[in-house]
C-alpha cells in the first residue's frame, strides 16, 4: 500500500512542474520534433500524390503534420507563462 501511495505522490508532483523543469521539456520536445522531422525527410522518398490536382510531395504531410505538434507545443507554452504569469500582459500601454 505504501508504495502505490508513493508512486501516486510523485504523478501528482509531476503536474506541479516548476517553471526552469517546463523550460527544460519544453526545448527537448523542440528538439525531439526537430529529430524525427530530419528522420522523416531523409528516410522518406521523393514520391507524389496528388492533392487537389496537384501534385505534392509525400514527404510533407509527416512533416506538416509535425510542424503542427511543434506549433501546439509553442502555443501551450506561451499559455502558461500567462497562467503563471497572472495574465498581466496588457501590451506596455500605460493609463
Amino acid at each position: 500500500m505504501n508504495l502505490h501511495g508513493a508512486g501516486q505522490k510523485r504523478g501528482i508532483e509531476g503536474l506541479h512542474s516548476t517553471g526552469a523543469e517546463l523550460d527544460r521539456k519544453y526545448w527537448v520536445a523542440l528538439a525531439l520534433y526537430a529529430v524525427l522531422a530530419a528522420l522523416v525527410w531523409f528516410t522518406m522518398g521523393e514520391g507524389k500524390i496528388l492533392v487537389s490536382g496537384r501534385a505534392v510531395e509525400l514527404r510533407l504531410v509527416p512533416l506538416i503534420i509535425i510542424g503542427g505538434l511543434a506549433l501546439r507545443t509553442v502555443l501551450a507554452r506561451e499559455a502558461e507563462k500567462i497562467r503563471r504569469g497572472g495574465g498581466g500582459g496588457n501590451g506596455g500601454s500605460a493609463s
